[in-house]
Formats: structure tokens, sequence, C-alpha cells
């Protein structure tokens, strides 16, 4: 009995002692901030594009046949000269030694002419050959010439044409893609290779009708990659396009980076700021994504410092 009653006096106690307030710790959330200053009549727009070597070429034969060596592969640099693509060329082998063998016919009437022209012309001088005849000697020896003229002007296309079944680099280049297969017949014109040639880089991209009339040649525009991060690159609009597409309404834009680096490559996406003057000077500008809404309007909240990293955070109602 009197350990029960130990225990209800130890309750009594219990329940009419004041309980000690621990000092409440203020609540700290992680936010991100976006630092916001009056416009300085000045609006940015970011613009997707694609980068791509500033002397990109599709490179083709003049000539048609089946393709006997193909040296290279994707991604190899090739030298100003050196051999991508060779056509069988037996055909045009033909050609030059009959084109050959025409000039040497060609030669050899011209010498006997010649020589015909030389007798009668001394005939004529001792009075032995008439008139006539001295001109009509004169006639073939000039039409063996021009013949002669003729075969070699013939032998130099036939050796021409020789010469368009070996594909060369025209310069320094890089092999971007290929297009053929050896023992594959190619037609004349068909696509063979891409080539990317010399360090420059640009982006192409397209502008929409409503920012177009703010673009001019000689602006500074600000390029970043995805696929690299944290860079920022320079650059100048070189090309401005004055027809929009056919099925969009938009207009090709190039820029040229001032300084590339080894880091980017052509085929890259990109993503190009360009600045545009505003009539909007005084406005403070925000991330759409900071207006909230509801019941009594729109609003953001207002981080103000405190100390160090942390801040307060209030309402602040706005006018959109």
């Amino acid at each position: 009995m009197r350990a029960l009653l130990l225990s209800a006096t130890g309750l009594l106690l219990l329940g009419c002692s004041k309980p000690e307030v621990a000092d409440e710790e203020p609540l700290l959330r992680p936010v991100r901030a976006t630092l916001v200053t009056d416009n300085p009549g000045q609006r940015q727009r970011a613009l997707t594009g694609i980068a791509r070597s500033a002397q990109a070429s599709r490179i083709s034969f003049r000539v048609g046949g089946t393709v006997v060596a193909l040296p290279v592969q994707v991604g190899d640099r090739v030298a100003d000269g050196e051999l991508i693509a060779r056509l069988n060329s037996s055909n045009f082998d033909l050609a030059v030694q009959q084109s050959e063998a025409s000039l040497a016919q060609a030669l050899a009437s011209q010498r006997n002419a010649d020589a015909s022209y030389s007798r009668v012309k001394e005939l004529y001088a001792n009075n032995n050959a008439s008139r006539n005849d001295l001109d009509s000697a004169r006639a073939s020896a000039e039409s063996a010439e021009a013949q002669v003229r003729s075969a070699r002007k013939a032998l130099e296309i036939a050796k021409l044409e020789r010469s368009y079944t070996q594909l060369r680099a025209t310069g320094d280049c890089t092999i971007a893609s290929l297009d053929i297969e050896l023992n594959e017949n190619v037609s004349a014109g068909n696509p063979v290779a891409q080539v990317n040639c010399g360090e420059g880089i640009e982006v192409r991209l397209g502008v929409p009708e409503s920012l177009i009339g703010g673009l001019n040649r000689g602006m500074s525009a600000t390029t970043t990659f995805s696929a690299i991060v944290n860079q920022r690159f320079a650059g100048t609009l070189t090309e401005v396009g004055t027809a929009g597409g056919n099925s969009t309404a938009t207009f090709p834009v190039v820029v040229t980076l001032n300084d590339p680096s080894d880091t980017i490559r052509p085929g890259m996406a990109a993503e190009v700021t360009f600045e545009f003057d505003s009539d909007d000077a005084g406005i403070v500008v925000i991330p759409a994504a900071a207006v909230v809404n509801d019941e009594r309007g729109s609003f953001v909240y207002l981080a103000e410092p405190t100390a160090g990293n942390e801040a307060r955070i209030s309402r602040r109602d706005i006018s959109v």
C-alpha cells in the first residue's frame, strides 16, 4: 500500500513541475537565389544551333567508275594532295592511248604536208607549178597543223579525265564521313566523303522572325556547349540570312568562334546567347520560375542576407 502511494505522489509531483522550454533554432533550408538588378536597356536571348567546321565540304568524283582504293577512314587527317579514293582507270587509260595514237598520226600527216608544200614552193619559184598547186599545198599544210593542235587538245582532255579517277585532298583536312565502299560503282557527282578543313569552328542556327531584325554582322555572341561544362566561348556574327526557310519562319545565321577549343567538334549542340537592345530600361527582370501566384496576386520570395550564406526569406508582392 505504501509503494502505490509513493508512486502516486511521484506522479503528482511530476505533473505539477514546469517543463523547461528550449530555445528554438531557426529552420534553415537550402534555396536557389538570383541577384536582381535593373534592366540596363538590353535583353538576352539564347538560341540553339549546331557546331560545324568553317571549311566543311562534301567532295565527289567528276567521273563515274568502280572504287578500287580507299586508303582513309573516318577521323583520319589528310594532307594537301593526299589520296582519298581512286576509281578503276582502265577505260581512261585506253582513251589516253587512243589520243596519243591520233596525235602521232596527225604529226605524220603534218610532216608530209609540210614537205609537199616546200616542194611546190620551189617548183612555183621556177615556174614549174601553177598558183593553184601552191595554194592547195599551203592549205593542206595549214589543215595538217590544225589537226595536230586538235589532237594535242584531245590528249590533254583524255589525261585530265583520267586524273579525275583520283580524289585527293585540297588542303590539310579531317575525314568527317565516308559515303562509299570498296568495289562500289559510283556516278559522277555523287557524294564520296565530307571533309573538315582548317581550324575554324562556326555555329549555324535559325533565328525567329521576331528577333532577326535586331541582328547585324559584327555583333558579339556567347556560345556554350552542353558537352563542355563551365566553358563559354566568345563569337562574332558573320552571316545573317535575308530569307527565311520554306517550312519554318526562321532565318539562317552563322556565328564564328573567335578562339575555338580542340574539345569542340563539328556536330555538337550549342547554345548561342545574343544581347538585343530593349526599350525596357529600368524595369526589373527576373526568371519566370521565381514568380508565384495565389488568391492575393503575384509575389516573389525576397532573400535578405543576414550572415554568411544565410538569408531571411520574406514575401514581396509584385506587378508583372
